[in-house]
C-alpha cells in the first residue's frame, strides 16, 4: 500500500504531521508493507530569500500582525511540536525558498532517501535555523544523509527535478489540495492536516483493511474441487 504527502518544507505543520504518521505506522502491524512517497508542495512560490530576516519578522509582515503576535501565534505552534518530540527554534529560523531544497528531494527519491533528504532539511530549518535556499548549506545537508556532492551541485545548477515539483503541485491541484500537509492513503483516503494522532491511526486501519480485502487471494466459494484438467495435462 502507499501513502503519498504533499509537504513543504518551510510549513511548520508538515513536520508534525510527518511525526503523527510515522507514530501510526510505527504501531501498525503491517508497516514493512506501506510505501511513503514524499511529494512536493510550494506555499508560497515567489518569496524572496532573506537569511538576514527571521521568520517570525516575515509572518508578522505578511499576515499584518505586531511582531508580539506573531511571536505568542508562533509559540503555539512551538508548543505543539513539542508534543511529538520535536525542538522547533522558530526564533532562528529564517526567510528561505526551500524550490531547490525540494528539487534535491525529487533526486534522493531516485536513490531510495526522499524520507532521509525530507527529515535532514525539515530540522535543519526548524531546529537548527538553517538557509535551506543556500546552495552549498544544500548540498552539506545532503552529504550528511548519503548523497553525492557533486551530484547534487549539478542538480542545484541545472534546474534539474522542476519539472517534478510541478507535476506534484498539478496532481494536488487536480486532488483539490488547498493546504498541506495533505496525506492520500491507498489512493483513496486523505487526510488534510496535521489532524489528532487517533486520526492517523484510525484511517491507516481502514485504508489498510480496505486494501487487504481487495488485494487478497481469491475466496473459494466452495472447498471440494470440481471437474477440471490441471497444468499437467491431467483431465
Amino acid at each position: 500500500m502507499k501513502i503519498e504527502i504533499w509537504s513543504d518544507i518551510v510549513c511548520p505543520f508538515c513536520y508534525i504531521g510527518k511525526r503523527r504518521i510515522e507514530n501510526a505506522l510505527k504501531n501498525h502491524p503491517h508497516a514493512d508493507k506501506i510505501e511513503v512517497e514524499w511529494k512536493s508542495f510550494l506555499l508560497n512560490p515567489d518569496m524572496v530569500s532573506d537569511p538576514n530576516k527571521k521568520n517570525v519578522e516575515y509572518l508578522a509582515e505578511i499576515k499584518g500582525w505586531s511582531l508580539e503576535q506573531a511571536k505568542q501565534i508562533t509559540q503555539q505552534v512551538v508548543d505543539m511540536a513539542a508534543q511529538e518530540g520535536l525542538e522547533y527554534n522558530m526564533d532562528i529560523a529564517v526567510v528561505a525558498n526551500p524550490k531547490d531544497a525540494h528539487r534535491v528531494i525529487q533526486y534522493a527519491k531516485t536513490l531510495g532517501k526522499g524520507d532521509a533528504m525530507k527529515e535532514r532539511f525539515l530540522k535543519a530549518y526548524f531546529t537548527e535555523g538553517k538557509n535551506i535556499a543556500d546552495f552549498d548549506t544544500i548540498t552539506a545537508l545532503a552529504v550528511e544523509v548519503g548523497l553525492d556532492a557533486d551530484k547534487v551541485k549539478e542538480v542545484l545548477e541545472s534546474g534539474e527535478y522542476a519539472d517534478k515539483i510541478q507535476y506534484d503541485i498539478y496532481e494536488s491541484q487536480q486532488l483539490g489540495v488547498r493546504g498541506v500537509p495533505f496525506f492520500v492513503l491507498d489512493g483513496k483516503y486523505g487526510i488534510s492536516g496535521a489532524q489528532h494522532p487517533d486520526v492517523f491511526k484510525d484511517t491507516l486501519d481502514k485504508a489498510w483493511s480496505n486494501y487487504a480485502k481487495e488485494n487478497s487471494p481469491l475466496e473459494m466459494v466452495n472447498s471440494a474441487s470440481g471437474d477440471a484438467c490441471d497444468i499437467d495435462g491431467e483431465c
